[in-house]
């Protein structure tokens, strides 16, 4: 696998075994820059064939690294950390080539992924069970529990920010004592494989981890392989759904985190002017194509016309362009299908709404030379949209955000909660009761509360309804990857 801090990202494969395989049985692919809608490396792609394989390889390696002492994977995964943050320029740099993500936006997403390492670092040696206090009615004996690894563990990555995945689901999964088999997106393979080269680096054992770009077929065969004990998976919906077809041919449980229509409720108490930085900030992040993005903004009456205004302004402003331009705020969307697909929803929803800013493709004369022929949309918002519309109830997944009145605190909450998706919801009030009072009532798996402060490693991140099951990051994230096993030895 080669890569180059140069705009050519070079050519990237299947990991197996500790070994980069130079042919394939998938063939190969060009990776095309979003941001300048050229071919810009080439990915070996991994099919079935790969993926028993790698299997197989993890296999033969779990007895070991399961035997391997805590203290020694906690070290492991603390010097996959301290390299990570010394790569972070790198990591951040392939980013924004296979993806068109601006710098510092990537490289933050590199510095939070390397988080997640020296995170579950310290969980590795503090795994424990139980002791079962004894019952009366029962016989005398010691009665604990033991939490245990699955063995090995399917990791399907989504192209949108796979660098945030791989803290967030290898890093639990190794700590815990589990190999991991991930199949890495077609669309952004290489920071995937950057990051596999690091932790051998850093002293994982080869067959631990083997990294497998592909597409359906690859992680279908994944999904359905009678060795891989569980699966963790991060996307949209309708694939969540054929994965769940494909795990019930083995039983296995599938840990999904899926898609989310997240809404900021704005109370007219409510710093405003805050209020619209957080939700433009964002909604316009990753170019809108995020799944717990701030999408909708549910502003009260009172304040609608102000936020209406300031939101257009905020928007506005941002600056669309080459994504290694410090000054850009938004890249391409990742390319032109997804290009098509966006501006077709814009113009739908143009239909029953008002376009306050942006509504089109960004008029290549204002790109720089290189970036004309790039899927590049202007940060779009609709004001006066129908609560029911598509535009509202769906995933938008591109740069685009709706603002939607509301009269009373109960229609607020009940606008929140109206899309079949459950990741976040936001809320801006001074009003402490009123805190109290809606966030019991939102069907979220989280809710920020006056803005935002990142994505701790220690802070739980999952859906509620449609937007998954499961748990990633803090103690819930490393128990995800842990089967617990009671023992009794009779007195």
């Amino acid at each position: 696998m080669t890569t180059s801090l140069s705009r050519d990202l070079g050519t990237t494969g299947p990991l197996v075994d500790g070994t980069w395989l130079q042919t394939t049985s998938a063939g190969r692919q060009d990776h095309i820059n979003p941001a300048t809608a050229r071919a810009n490396g080439t990915v070996l792609l991994a099919g079935p064939q790969e993926v028993d394989a790698a299997v197989a390889a993890a296999n033969r390696a779990f007895p070991e690294w399961r035997g391997t002492s805590p203290d020694q994977r906690r070290r492991i995964l603390q010097r996959v950390e301290e390299l990570m943050l010394e790569r972070v320029p790198e990591l951040g740099r392939l980013g924004t080539l296979e993806l068109g993500v601006p710098f510092r936006t990537s490289a933050a997403l590199a510095h939070l992924s390397a988080g997640w390492f020296g995170y579950y670092a310290g969980w590795a040696d503090k795994i424990e069970g139980a002791t079962i206090p004894p019952s009366p009615r029962m016989a005398p004996g010691l009665d604990y529990t033991v939490p245990e690894p699955y063995g090995v563990v399917g990791v399907i990555l989504t192209w949108n920010g796979p660098i945030m995945s791989v803290g967030m689901k290898i890093a639990p999964a190794l700590a815990a004592g589990n190999c991991v088999v991930v199949k890495a997106p077609d669309l952004a393979p290489f920071t995937v494989a950057r990051f596999a080269e690091i932790a051998l680096e850093a002293g994982l054992p080869p067959g631990v981890l083997h990294v497998l770009p592909g597409g359906p077929e690859a992680g279908e065969r994944l999904v359905r392989h009678p060795d891989v004990a569980k699966i963790s998976f991060t996307g949209g919906i309708p694939t969540a759904k054929k994965i769940l077809d494909a795990a019930r041919h083995t039983l296995k449980p599938v840990l999904l985190e899926l898609g989310g229509k997240t809404a900021n409720i704005v109370f007219p108490d409510a710093d405003l002017d805050e209020a619209v930085a957080e939700t433009v900030r964002s909604c316009f992040t990753l170019s809108g194509q995020g799944c717990n993005l701030t999408t909708r903004m549910l502003v009260h009456r009172e304040a609608y016309d102000r936020v209406v205004t300031a939101t257009a302004e905020a928007a506005a402003a941002l600056r669309v362009g080459d994504p290694f331009d410090q000054a850009t705020a938004l890249g391409p969307v990742i390319g032109k299908a997804a290009h098509e697909r966006i501006l077709g929803l814009i113009e739908r929803g143009a239909k029953d709404s008002r376009v306050i800013t942006g509504g089109h493709a960004t008029d290549p004369s204002t790109l720089p030379p290189d970036n004309r022929d790039g899927y590049f949309i202007d940060p779009t918002v609709l004001a006066d949209v129908d609560p029911h519309s598509e535009v509202a109830q769906h995933e938008v997944f591109g740069p685009v955000l709706t603002l939607i009145p509301f009269a009373t605190e109960d229609e607020g909450v009940e606008l929140a909660n109206s899309t079949p998706y459950g990741l976040g919801t936001a809320l801006h009030t001074h009003d402490v009761s009123r805190v109290q009072r809606v966030v019991p009532r939102l069907q979220s798996g989280t809710v920020l509360v006056n803005g935002a402060s990142g994505q701790p490693p220690g802070a739980p991140f999952g859906g509620y309804k449609q937007s998954g099951h499961g748990r990633e990051g803090g103690k819930e994230g490393l128990y995800e990857f842990l089967q617990t096993k009671n023992v009794f030895i009779r007195a």
